[in-house]
């Protein structure tokens, strides 16, 4: 069966490990961006918040980690669980845009995004930051783990990613902007146009 609006697009993961303990649902056709997040890290879930709102689908997230060293693994382990849930809640893609890009400014901040639900994961990050860059938020978020957040989320996903800053002095400006122009394109390449997979492989 193709997955259209009467065919659920959504689903749940879980990881625990020695450092984090993860849980994700999301739901590509829910309520329009019903957000939860609750990771320690008011930042990133703030970012959180930006990708579900502005990718038009319900997300649930909730970790626990070892903050008391970093937000390292827990921004990391956030993002394969969530990769996860998504090319989970993807099913087989049939009928599916696949293809979104664009750029999204906010403020000073200009980004460029392109991605493909492509089944082949790669990413493309060219987000430079000034020399001395501080963190966001308390507990602090590194701004350079978004980098490491898209690569681990695109991996588990299964994603063609290119991210490309073209403007930008403000560290919250450059990385909000980067989620909601990925939240932004996922929303425009899941959905779904017609019947077939589109791919000359019959497969994505």
């Amino acid at each position: 069966m193709s997955p259209t609006r009467s065919t659920p697009r959504h689903a749940s993961r879980n990881r625990a490990t020695k450092e984090t303990t993860v849980a994700v649902t999301v739901d590509l056709d829910g309520t329009e961006g019903k957000v939860h997040a609750a990771t320690g890290l008011p930042f990133f879930d703030h970012m959180l918040d930006q990708l579900g709102r502005h990718g038009g689908f319900d997300l649930t997230v909730e970790a626990t980690g070892d903050l008391h060293v970093d937000g390292h693994h827990t921004v990391e382990d956030v993002a394969i669980v969530l990769g996860e849930a998504f090319k989970e809640a993807l099913g087989g893609k049939a009928g599916v845009r696949r293809f979104a890009s664009g750029l999204f400014p906010l403020d000073e901040a200009l980004v460029e995004v392109a991605l493909d639900l492509s089944g082949r994961p790669f990413v493309a990050y060219d987000v430079p930051f000034g020399e001395f860059v501080l963190p966001l938020g308390d507990p602090p978020f590194n701004p350079e783990m978004a980098e490491h957040f898209w690569q681990s989320f695109a991996v588990n996903a299964g994603i063609t990613l290119h991210v490309t800053r073209r403007a930008g002095r403000n560290t919250h400006h450059v990385v909000e902007a980067t989620f909601k122009g990925v939240a932004r394109c996922l929303r425009d390449a899941v959905r779904v146009e017609g019947d077939a997979v589109p791919s000359t492989k019959g497969r994505l």
